[in-house]
């Protein structure tokens, strides 16, 4: 599942005395690269009649398809995803990305969000996404099922939604909305817009998908914040939008 909603991790580099949270960021990076790897549940409108739409989402609702599968042999599903009819996803250069990580660890340069958009920057890992975490249940799929159409109809590139996991401590599954550059900030609050207009209310954060390469998640040793932005609804605005706050800047966006 993704993770970072939260902050960045209080503890410092591993050694004795050191924050066990601080490397929960390993083991968020590994759960993650598991389900990316395990086979996905995919609906594309590119290629799959829209007429088959309504019988697939109701035959996946990300609250029952087990994350590990189950007794009757059902196989482990990593994510549950819906692409659109003008999904075109980009080149990253993910190989280069990480040869450039390593040598910008092995420098002793700091790893600040500024460093690291410059090695996306380089290699074209552009891409990132709003995230919700929500209780599994009614909440979960009346989202998700308002967010799928969405992309079904070209209102948005690409959605995905993690699979139910019984061993979950939260009882929480997360959603992710995508769009192409990180780095534009008109796009990402377009793509925000865009979510609220299907009627979700919840919080929202967004992350690059560099930081999920590269392991960036909450609790990290580096001390970096894994979300770039936070989205929350202000229902006493006339009229209601959504007030954005840029985590790296500390500055209101809308």
């Amino acid at each position: 599942m993704e993770e970072g909603e939260a902050g960045p991790g209080p503890g410092a580099e591993h050694g004795e005395g050191a924050d066990p949270k601080v490397f929960a960021a390993d083991s968020y990076a590994a759960e993650s690269m598991a389900a990316d790897l395990d086979p996905w549940i995919v609906f594309d409108a590119r290629r799959t009649p829209r007429a088959e739409f309504d019988d697939w989402l109701e035959s996946n609702r990300p609250s029952c398809v087990s994350r590990y599968g189950d007794e009757d042999g059902e196989s482990p599903v990593g994510w549950i995803a819906v692409m659109g009819p003008d999904h075109s996803p980009s080149s990253p250069d993910v190989l280069g990305l990480q040869e450039s990580w390593e040598q910008l660890l092995a420098s002793g340069r700091p790893v600040t969000f500024q460093t690291v958009k410059e090695l996306a920057l380089n290699h074209n890992v552009l891409s990132g996404k709003w995230l919700m975490h929500l209780d599994t249940g009614y909440k979960l799929e009346h989202a998700w099922e308002c967010l799928a159409r969405a992309v079904l109809d070209g209102k948005l590139s690409m959605a995905k939604v993690s699979t139910h996991d019984p061993r979950s401590d939260s009882g929480r599954q997360v959603i992710c909305v995508y769009n192409n550059n990180f780095t534009d900030e008109g796009e990402v609050m377009q793509l925000d817009g865009a979510i609220r207009s299907t009627g979700v209310k919840c919080m929202l954060v967004y992350k690059p998908d560099v930081y999920t390469y590269l392991g960036i998640y909450r609790h990290n040793r580096w001390k970096i914040c894994p979300t770039i932005y936070e989205s929350r609804f202000n229902l006493e605005c006339v009229p209601r939008r959504s007030l954005v706050m840029n985590k790296i800047t500390k500055t209101e966006v809308t």
